[in-house]
């Protein structure tokens, strides 16, 4: 455990004792589903000197814990990104801040573009595995032993379990939930036609500027890890049209009433993994 992880957990330990099994990331327009979480415990960012602050619209910066069913959660209601100025290293501290409170999944959400046939904004989609040479491996630098290893393993990100459970709850549930192959890009631009075309290539479907990092910094300390993206607008090229934050968030909201049902379900199967 860093020393600033340290320091974040012990001004969280003086305010509670919450032990969380989910650490939920919301996405872009997504933040509405902290609202369902039972007695909820609220510390925003700000409260945590140092702490990287979120400044993309749509999301607030704080940690909410709390109940969902039976299973104890603490969600990001709000991330932080490499376009914001934060380094690899600031983007993955609330994942290990979560982890060293005792979060054993890493539930990641977000808003991507996308490309493939059965997508339209407003598709959520189950991320099934991701490419990550376009950004800044977190990893980089002196390995903390009492983390992870140095070389961890990155076969099968995406946990084949919780995978599992998620499609079983969604078609329970009569929610579509197509799957994808994501990217995470530098951003604040979006990608350009050629690119969406170089990295279909490649397999990639899902397009966006967060998670990746994320994902590799909690596998790497042994948490379990599952990712469902919002399609927000299809990738650039692809409908002739723009793309804007707007329609990201718009996109989010819309989406909100089914993303909320399907996660909450989802989260209380995971009581027993």
């Amino acid at each position: 455990m860093t020393e600033e992880t340290r320091k974040y957990l012990a001004i969280i330990r003086e305010r509670t004792d919450f032990v969380p099994k989910v650490a939920l990331t919301l996405g872009s327009g997504l933040g509405g589903f902290a609202d369902t979480i039972q007695n909820p415990i609220v510390i925003p960012y700000t409260d945590l000197p140092g702490f990287p602050v979120s400044t993309a619209p749509g999301h607030e910066g704080k940690f909410i814990m709390g109940m969902i069913g039976d299973v104890p959660v603490i969600c990001m209601k709000g991330r932080v990104h490499s376009y914001e100025g934060y380094s690899p290293e600031q983007v993955c501290a609330p994942a290990r801040v979560m982890q060293a409170m005792g979060a054993q999944i890493l539930f990641l959400t977000n808003a991507a573009g996308g490309s493939k046939s059965t997508y339209h904004p407003g598709t959520l989609a189950l991320v099934t595995d991701h490419v990550s040479l376009f950004i800044r491996n977190p990893l980089i630098g002196p390995n903390d032993e009492e983390e992870g290893v140095r070389f961890p393993d990155m076969t099968q990100v995406y946990d084949a379990q919780l995978r599992e459970m998620i499609q079983k709850t969604a078609a329970e549930l009569s929610i579509p939930l197509d799957t994808g192959v994501y990217v995470q890009l530098s951003g604040p631009s979006f990608e350009t036609p050629s690119e969406i075309r170089l990295l279909s290539q490649l397999g990639v479907t899902l397009f966006g500027m967060s998670t990746v990092q994320e994902a590799i910094a909690a596998r790497h300390m042994g948490m379990k890890v599952c990712c469902i993206s919002l399609v927000s607008n299809l990738a650039a090229g692809i409908s002739g049209n723009k793309l804007t934050s707007e329609e990201v968030e718009a996109a989010g909201k819309a989406a909100e009433p089914l993303f909320t049902k399907l996660v909450t379900e989802s989260i209380k199967g995971m009581k027993n993994i």
